[in-house]
């Protein structure tokens, strides 16, 4: 069968009300790390632990949360169509982690994928603009985004190449961290935020997901082909 196969889904969202509960999440993260008794000195790079649901209790996170679910269903639904059952999906989206990083003075956080779940995701709390972040005279255009790698990346180490594979040597995707941007992606795939150096720190909140059908999670029969 000619065509392109085992495509990798990445979806990306806005979140309408991010000018007006952003500052507020800022601040409580913020407040967060300044008071977390574990901290170790003024790190540039600093990461919660994973349970953001039991401890953030304002309507501004509250409201984040449904945007990021509804968005899931979205997404999810999309990725999935023509493999799931004919009929309503009935669905249940577990956040399995959710947690917020604070970023700068050049730190980053290296090339890695997510385990215990299907999806994951990162939402743009705050960071400097576009224009300011590109201008950085040593880190330009890459300052801040978040870098994903292609399933060709262990395919390209040592591998041979010409013109007929040329589709294999484009292997990244680069996502501008825009406050008010949700992006969502299996959680096999590797990626990396890279350097960070601005005005404003940079936050995000990122979590993990999985997602289950109160019939079971079985869709294709064990002797299938």
């Amino acid at each position: 069968m000619s065509g392109v196969h085992w495509p990798v889904p990445l979806d990306t969202h806005t979140f309408d009300q991010a000018e007006d509960i952003n500052p507020t999440l800022a601040r409580a993260f913020m407040a967060m790390r300044a008071t977390d008794p574990n901290r170790q000195g003024e790190q540039p790079f600093y990461a919660s632990h994973d349970q953001l649901l039991a401890r953030v209790q304002l309507p501004e996170f509250d409201a984040l949360i449904q945007f990021i679910v509804a968005s899931l269903q979205k997404t999810v639904s999309q990725a999935n169509a023509g493999v799931w059952p004919e009929g309503r999906m009935r669905l249940q989206l577990q956040l399995a982690g959710c947690w917020f990083q604070i970023q700068n003075g050049m730190s980053f956080h290296d090339v890695h994928t997510h385990g215990n779940c299907s999806w994951s995701g990162v939402y743009y709390v705050q960071c400097d603009d576009l224009a300011a972040r590109h201008a950085h005279t040593t880190l330009g255009s890459m300052n801040g985004v978040t870098r994903f790698y292609g399933p060709y990346t262990d395919w390209l180490s040592g591998a041979y190449m010409d013109s007929g594979n040329a589709y294999l040597q484009r292997n990244t995707l680069d996502i501008e961290p825009e406050p008010g941007r949700l992006v969502l992606f299996p959680a096999y795939v590797p990626h990396k935020a890279m350097p960070y150096e601005g005005q404003s720190d940079r936050i995000i909140v990122s979590f993990n997901v999985q997602v289950h059908s109160p019939d079971g999670d079985q869709v294709f029969a064990y002797d299938a082909t």
